[in-house]
């Protein structure tokens, strides 16, 4: 399951939130009882890494890639 993370505007905590995406925009009150907070962008950590495609070896050269810079 998704978690969310927010922050109370009252009293400046940030939280996390358990929910499905399905509820994702919904209303999280923080633990200390406010009501109002704001959902947080957060970077998604995936697994594994992405590695640079390799070159493709044609292509003739040059600084337009094969082409005539006139």
């Amino acid at each position: 399951m998704p978690r969310y993370e927010y922050r109370c505007r009252s009293c400046e905590t940030t939280f996390e939130v358990s929910r499905p995406m399905a509820e994702s925009a919904a209303p999280a009150p923080c633990p200390e009882g406010h009501a109002d907070t704001v959902k947080l962008l957060s970077a998604v950590a995936v697994g594994g890494t992405a590695a640079a495609p390799a070159p493709s070896g044609g292509g003739g050269g040059g600084c337009c890639g094969g082409g005539c810079c006139g």
